[in-house]
């Protein structure tokens, strides 16, 4: 069943006549030559068919290894950087307690998860050692070679706070690492070391790797059901296996955006009402920015977490360049549910809506925004999920997976490479006198 609808409503006054269908000749063409293997990035495809494909055997070493995580860690780290860790931690607050590491052990069950190796800050590095002080400590190292500069600073940092404080024996049964199946830098490590070893796909690139055991070790960990996770996954890949744009919404999404950047909307503000999409958009972000973000072309990916936001970025949405779409990503049913309670002196003027729930009013400020937006000259269109379920996120990301990669393609650029990352590190490299090898 599924459980995300697409709603282009308030786009199609803005795309005089010209409708989304237009594209559906060459969205055919692209979805045939990728099941072809005969698009640019063809070797990395390996998304596509990862959900129906993935093994029951890796599910249940993956669970194994989560439960023994859980069972001897009050603490599990997770060091990488971009695709490494942002699909996990997406995840987490997707699906769990808001605050899920502050949550007591009776009723979490779970180690409090933090995330490293995304960032250079001393500060942060430091700070979180001051967290883990006298705590069992798991580590769980994500990267394809090793030699990342940001994670591996975390790992040898991370890797000498856990062997103070378990042994240089213990220590090796309380490292994970997630590499290339036969080479590079950390594989080499792992295997020296005996180190328990899951395998990133070499057909899956980093940003396209939340469901492969990059992402799924930490969000086991976290007490997500992860089968359920992949089985709504494999759901929609049954959708997305239809490249009519009338039946897969993602095909509709991606047929859209690529008509609005024609018309020069080439920001796409992705705008959530629930805080748990938070690191979503960060995902989202990544995911969109690194695919189509070549020569001289692609839509920039920016996030808003509203209502927050409609105090600080709200004026310039409405008023500001007229440059924008918006895609409003709505979570129909949350976890949980509060009423607004009847006040005897109505001091604060609210009891016009006591009794009504908190999502009855997020309801009418998200179609109230996007209404307002709409009338401001903003195209905005509406991507509803159905819960905060498990099977619902691996929906939304196969979702996204499957619109990013046609929007790359309709673009004519390669949405599976990044050469422009490596020009930063060229030159911190220089400014670092790394030796040349």
């Amino acid at each position: 069943m599924p459980k995300i609808t697409l709603n282009i409503g308030n786009v199609l006054p803005f795309l005089n006549g010209v409708k989304p269908s237009s594209l559906q000749e060459e969205i055919s063409r692209i979805n045939k030559r990728m099941e072809q293997g005969k698009v640019s990035g063809s070797d990395f495809l390996g998304w596509r068919h990862l959900p129906s494909q993935m093994s029951g055997e890796i599910l249940k070493d993956i669970n194994r290894t989560a439960k023994h995580i859980k069972e001897q860690s009050d603490v599990f780290i997770c060091i990488g950087i971009g695709g490494s860790y942002l699909g996990a931690k997406a995840a987490i607050e997707f699906v769990n307690h808001s605050f899920f590491n502050q949550l007591p052990g009776k009723k979490k069950k779970t180690p409090a998860i933090y995330f490293a190796g995304q960032n250079i800050s001393s500060d942060y590095l430091a700070d979180l050692i001051d967290i883990i002080k006298d705590k069992r400590i798991c580590l769980n190292v994500i990267s394809k070679s090793g030699t990342t500069t940001e994670p591996a600073i975390a790992f040898r940092l991370m890797k000498e706070v856990l062997e103070k404080r378990h042994g240089k024996k213990e220590a090796r049964k309380r490292i994970i690492v997630t590499t290339d199946q036969k080479k590079g830098a950390l594989k080499k490590l792992a295997d020296k070391e005996g180190y328990t070893t899951f395998v990133i796909p070499d057909d899956v690139g980093g940003r396209f790797s939340v469901l492969t055991p990059v992402g799924l070790l930490p969000i086991a960990v976290s007490g997500i059901n992860v089968a359920d996770l992949i089985k709504g996954a494999k759901a929609y890949e049954k959708i997305a296996s239809n490249p009519n744009i009338e039946y897969n919404p993602a095909y509709l999404y991606a047929a859209t955006r690529n008509l609005l950047y024609r018309k020069r909307k080439t920001t796409e503000m992705l705008s959530s009402f629930h805080p748990s999409m938070r690191c979503f958009a960060e995902w989202w972000k990544q995911l969109a920015g690194e695919s189509e973000g070549k020569k001289h072309k692609g839509i920039f990916p920016a996030a808003v977490d509203f209502t927050t936001d409609l105090h600080s970025m709200g004026q310039w949405i409405q008023e500001g360049k007229r440059n924008i779409f918006e895609t409003f990503l709505i979570i129909q049913r949350s976890n949980r549910s509060l009423k607004i309670p009847h006040l005897k002196n109505d001091d604060d003027g609210l009891n016009y809506i006591s009794g009504r729930t908190l999502e009855y009013v997020n309801d009418k400020a998200y179609k109230g925004t996007a209404l307002a937006h709409k009338e401001g000259g903003v195209p905005n269109m509406t991507i509803t999920v159905s819960d905060r379920s498990p099977n619902s996120l691996g929906q939304l990301f196969y979702f996204f997976e499957c619109a990013i990669a046609v929007s790359g393609y309709l673009l004519k650029v390669n949405p599976f490479n990044q050469p422009g990352v490596e020009f930063y590190k060229k030159n911190m490299f220089k400014l670092l006198k790394k030796p040349v090898s």
